[in-house]
């Protein structure tokens, strides 16, 4: 979580990526709801790979997980994915998932308990594979090799930024030759080097696909990730309690502490805590907690925590053949 969320401005010029909401919850939420169904969901450690403002994921871990061993490590230079693994070497140990926290996926991880392959990459199947790492697979189900942005349509399976290891140490070890043969690109050390290194050496690494896999990295992927998750289970319809002539259309998400009145709010948004909708008509749009919209129309939309969007009634004097689009 070390990125500092450049696609997502100005959302994350004061809060990392990890913690926009999204159908009702941070991203950082949706995350640790895939991390549920490992074997032992209780007894997991986080290790966060943290940077710019991660002083805040490590407030909202220890107040809305604070059952969970955390630890946290800094990444002030972001040299790439194996950097922040080799910098978090002392809290590793024995079994380990690497997880991109901007990414979601949905996966059942109960199968760990009796996985037999030394690692395992998920990855999905997509139309162009040229601007993924891909997973190659070879005749026996295994993984053969991994090649960043391929040229070939032939290899599709995508790696979606999930990874486990049996034994992070050899992961570790793998990143520690990575670096001695200096194998970056553009200034970064990407994982997919120190996976081929560990494949060189005889690792047994199988793939398994997803179906569902979701990026909240830019705002038309915040939306659209927010519109399939309403559209499967994270509505709150039913719950909704309208107040003084609003209309709902779903699938939406409206916190119990929002107001709304004299609006059309739906399809495909979300109401965070405390947020006041009056006389607005609201789409395919987030609104994060305590937002305020008043006489606006909304499509579209990312509305931050406490951002006030009012419309007044304006004079407008248009000649002929003029275009105002309000």
């Amino acid at each position: 979580m070390a990125g500092l969320g450049t696609r997502l401005r100005p959302h994350t010029w004061s809060r990392p990526k990890q913690l926009i909401s999204v159908a009702g919850k941070a991203v950082f939420d949706h995350v640790l709801d895939t991390l549920r169904s490992l074997p032992d969901p209780e007894h997991i450690e986080l290790i966060n790979i943290v940077g710019y403002l991660g002083d805040q994921i490590e407030a909202y871990i220890r107040e809305h997980y604070p059952q969970l061993k955390a630890h946290y490590v800094v990444q002030e230079n972001p040299r790439g994915q194996s950097h922040a693994i080799h910098l978090a070497r002392e809290y590793l140990d024995g079994p380990m998932l690497m997880v991109f926290a901007d990414t979601l996926i949905e996966t059942d991880l109960s199968f760990l308990a009796q996985e037999t392959a030394e690692a395992v990459v998920w990855v999905k199947p997509v139309p162009d594979p040229r601007r993924f790492g891909v997973a190659q697979i070879g005749e026996d189900g295994l993984v053969q090799r991994m090649i960043e942005k391929p040229q070939s349509m032939d290899l599709n399976l995508a790696v979606v930024g999930f990874y486990y290891f049996q034994d992070s140490r050899q992961l570790l070890s793998a990143i520690d030759e990575q670096m001695e043969r200096d194998l970056q690109l553009k200034g970064e050390f990407f994982l997919v080097d120190a996976v081929n290194i560990l494949l060189e050496r005889g690792l047994r690494m199988r793939a398994e696909k997803v179906d569902v896999w979701l990026d909240a990295g830019t705002p038309e992927a915040l939306l659209e990730t927010n519109q399939y998750l309403l559209d499967n289970g994270h509505s709150n319809c039913d719950e909704t309690d309208c107040h003084s002539g609003s209309v709902v259309i779903p699938p939406v998400f409206i916190h119990p502490t929002a107001e709304v009145s004299r609006a059309i709010i739906g399809p495909h948004v979300s109401v965070g805590a405390g947020c006041v909708v009056r006389s607005s008509i609201i789409r395919n749009s987030i609104l994060e907690d305590e937002a305020e919209v008043e006489g606006a129309i909304l499509e579209g939309s990312l509305i931050g925590r406490r951002a006030q969007i009012h419309r007044r009634t304006s004079m407008i004097n248009a000649g002929d053949q003029t275009v105002v689009t309000l």
